[in-house]
This record gives C-alpha cells, structure tokens and sequence, in this order.
C-alpha cells in the first residue's frame, strides 16, 4: 500500500531522487570514459566511449530536472493538483467502567446552600458578516460549497513562493504589515470573498471582493496599519466565501505602540495688503534719423586749354601844342 504524500513532501523526494541519479550517472559516465581508453580494439573502445558520454549527458539532464523541481515545481504542482482539506482524526473516547459501590451507611440529609449569584454561561457567538460589509458586495456567481481552506497563518512578510516570513502567533510592537496567510482548492472567479479583522471583539479592518485566484495555490489578507494602530490586544481573523466562513485564526499584539511625532503646524502671520498706485508713464518719443548717403564723389576735370592773360594795354600821352590848328 502506498503511503498518502502532500505535495511537498512529494517535491522533496522527486529532487532527491533526481540528484542521487544525477550523481550515480555523472560517477558511471566518468568511469566508462577512463575505462574505455584500456580498451585495445576500436570498435570495443568506440563503444564504451559513447556509453560514457550517454551517462555524462543523462546527469545533466537530471541536474537540470531538480533545478526545474526546486524553483518551480511548488507553483506548477498547485496548479496540476487540486488541494484537500486534511481531515482531522476525532479522539475516540473510551469509556473505563467503574465500580459500583454498596453503600454501608445511610448519611442524614444535610442543607444544601443555594448560591447568591447563578452564572450562566454564554454561547459562543456564530460568526457572522456584519450587514455593512454585506452591503457592498457585488459579485452574483454562487459560491461553491465544496471549497476548502486551510487554517491560517500569520507572518510579517512574504517570499516570492508566498512563503512565510518572520510566522508567529505573538508580535511585539512595531508590528508594521500583517499577512494572515491560507491554502484554497475548489474555488471558483467571481465569487464573493471576505475577510474581516477583529481586535477583542471589535471589527477594525475588512476586505470584500470578487474572487481572482483561480481554483486552488496560496493566498493571504494583509493590514498595514498606521503605527499607533496596533493597540496590544487578542487579534481575529475570518474569511468568508458568500455568507459562509472558511477558517479563522487568532494572534496577540504586546507592547504600546508607537506614536508618529506631531509635525508643528506654521501660523499663519497677517501680512498688510499692498496698494498699488497706477504710475503714469509717457509714451516714448520716436525719434526719427536720417542716415544722408553721401555725394558720390566728383572726378575733377583737368583743362585741356592753357589760360592765357589778358594782354595790357599802356596808355600814351602825346602833348597837343596849344592852338594847332
């Protein structure tokens, strides 16, 4: 009879198989190789030397098997194989018979006190969505009611296999962001999902939403509240698939937590308003210059001509004797 495996356990024994073959190939190919150089006729040597090389050939691709296995095996499998809710066993009881004692002496009938207060114990209350969050759904797909989900687990961080970081069920503040973390199998997109975040009772933080992770793999709700948030105090998480809840889970916050510093706030300073008075300015005078081109310049004209004086005249006086006639 074969054992039941979750997948984990059965990825680990994959790459373990994977590596013992890989190492058991790579030894065979190495020692054929060797051997095959002893070997005197050719065709015997030929042979073992492609026996060899065969063997060095199938430990990588064994090699290159648990590489695939260990990075992405996880993701893949989750996506090949629908997820079970592992059923817990219920502790039988058996029942010890006991002796029946003969009584010997009848004891007189003494006083029963009857007690001042009666305390009546409460019913645990049935979780429920409160008709708030009820009012903002949107989805209209029904919910499958075979869908299963595994109990929770809170962490401070995630890898990226959506592996928890920092698991613990008691964080000390600062508790910074929360991932409560969860397996699913049997769902379906479309359909409305919820999660709702109580601190002693008190709702302080949900998230509704049409479903979008496919039918089964990982998923988580996160809170990142501000600092002084995270009051000390017991912690519950609900997720719910329409009207029905899925898994719970509880977690404690200790410490105070921590205070933002105020940041000062400036006061505002009156500052007079400014008239401002029109001042009138001229228009600017426009001031129109000539640029004169100048006179082409004259060639002068040189005289062919010689200029000749004119030619002076000299007066003579002849004396005229008186009375010649």
């Amino acid at each position: 009879m074969i054992p039941d495996l979750d997948i984990l356990t059965g990825l680990k024994a994959v790459l373990i198989l994977a590596l013992a073959g890989m190492l058991a190939s790579l030894w065979g190919g190495v020692r054929t190789l060797q051997t095959a150089r002893t070997l005197p006729y050719f065709r015997m040597r030929r042979n073992r030397l492609l026996t060899g090389w065969r063997l060095v050939g199938l430990s990588f691709v064994l090699g290159l098997t648990a590489l695939v296995v260990q990075v992405m095996g996880e993701p893949v499998a989750y996506d090949l194989f629908t997820l079970s809710a592992t059923p817990s066993q219920t502790p039988t009881l058996t029942l010890v018979p006991s002796i029946t004692l003969s009584p010997t002496l009848t004891l007189s009938p003494t006083i029963t006190e009857t007690p001042a207060e009666t305390h009546t114990p409460t019913a645990t209350p049935t979780a429920y969505i409160p008709l708030a969050v009820e009012a903002q759904f949107t989805s209209l797909v029904t919910p499958n009611p075979d869908s299963v989900f595994s109990p929770l687990t809170f962490a401070q961080g995630l890898d990226a296999l959506y592996r928890p970081i920092r698991e613990a069920t008691e964080f000390a503040n600062p508790v910074g962001k929360l991932y409560a973390l969860f397996s699913y199998d049997r769902m379906q997109d479309g359909v409305q999902w919820t999660a709702l975040w109580y601190r002693e009772g008190v709702l302080i933080y949900y998230e509704t939403k049409p479903w979008d992770g496919g039918t089964g793999g990982l998923g988580y709700s996160d809170w990142a509240p501000e600092p002084e948030e995270w009051l000390p105090g017991r912690y519950q998480v609900q997720v719910f698939v329409g009207m029905e809840i899925k898994t719970q889970g509880e977690f404690v916050v200790l410490g105070e937590p921590s205070t933002r510093t105020p940041t000062p706030t400036a006061t505002a300073t009156a500052t007079p308003t400014a008239t401002i008075t029109p001042t009138w300015t001229p228009w600017p005078t426009w001031t129109i210059t000539a640029t004169a081109s100048p006179w082409p310049t004259a060639t002068p004209i040189t005289p062919s001509a010689t200029w000749t004086p004119w030619p002076t005249q000299t007066r003579t006086n002849t004396p005229t004797p008186w009375g010649g006639y």
